[in-house]
């Protein structure tokens, strides 16, 4: 796993906090690799059993998903984004506070309202904004005001925010809630990140080295929580 680490001292976590244990549903830990110092770009740990999430104390995490980069993403990953392992990948036995997905939406897709119910029903809260038409008959959403007003206004109740997308326009947001002294871990696809987003997070994760992590099994499909199982 590549991660590129950027200590910073002024973004201290605002109190110690006992970890809790992770919630029965998500799966086991997954070991990532660092990449510490900003002058170097790569770097593999030799210490397989030793993640970044696991050696700092991330205190309670709040997880803020950018759903149509992530789609695209994984587009030229080649591959289809298991929601449960990701959430669990992210929040690697941390207090989770909230995990956000932003998504487009197109009100007569069944099959996406399907989706939406089950990351409702399996630990996620959807922001959804109906996709408006734009130039050549295609439909688009930008929901970049949403994730930063979210990762703003919540920020004095989580210590680690984790972004997942690349863009740019959420530099500011990043920057905002880092002076706030909250930890920022950005997570996306390298090749197509924003420098200004790199380099205003505390730590950058590479989705290409973990997209082993994360992707959906090819025989698995979704399937919807019953109460006796749900702990949500």
């Amino acid at each position: 796993m590549i991660i590129t680490n950027f200590s910073k001292q002024r973004n201290e976590f605002k109190e110690p906090k006992i970890l809790k244990a992770k919630p029965n549903w998500q799966g086991q830990n997954l070991s990532d690799s660092a990449v510490k110092g900003k002058d170097t770009k790569k770097m593999h740990d030799t210490a397989p059993d030793d993640s970044i999430f696991n050696s700092l104390n991330r205190g309670r995490v709040a997880i803020f998903i950018d759903g149509l980069n992530l789609f695209h993403t994984a587009l030229q990953l080649g591959i289809e984004i298991d929601y449960v392992k990701l959430l669990c990948h992210l929040t690697n036995g941390s207090r989770l506070l909230r995990a956000f997905f932003y998504t487009g939406v197109d009100l007569s897709n069944e099959k996406q309202q399907g989706f939406l119910l089950w990351m409702r029903r399996n630990g996620y809260r959807v922001v959804a904004k109906e996709l408006v038409l734009a130039a050549e008959n295609f439909k688009k959403s930008n929901l970049n005001v949403e994730i930063a007003v979210d990762m703003i206004t919540l920020a004095p109740y989580y210590d680690t925010a984790v972004l997942v997308s690349g863009d740019g326009d959420l530099a500011y947001a990043v920057n905002a809630v880092s002076r706030m002294g909250v930890r920022v871990e950005v997570v996306s696809l390298q090749t197509t990140t924003s420098e200004s987003l790199i380099d205003v997070a505390d730590c950058f994760i590479d989705l290409d080295s973990i997209k082993t992590y994360i992707q959906k099994d090819s025989n698995l499909g979704y399937s919807y929580r019953t109460p006796s199982n749900s702990n949500l």
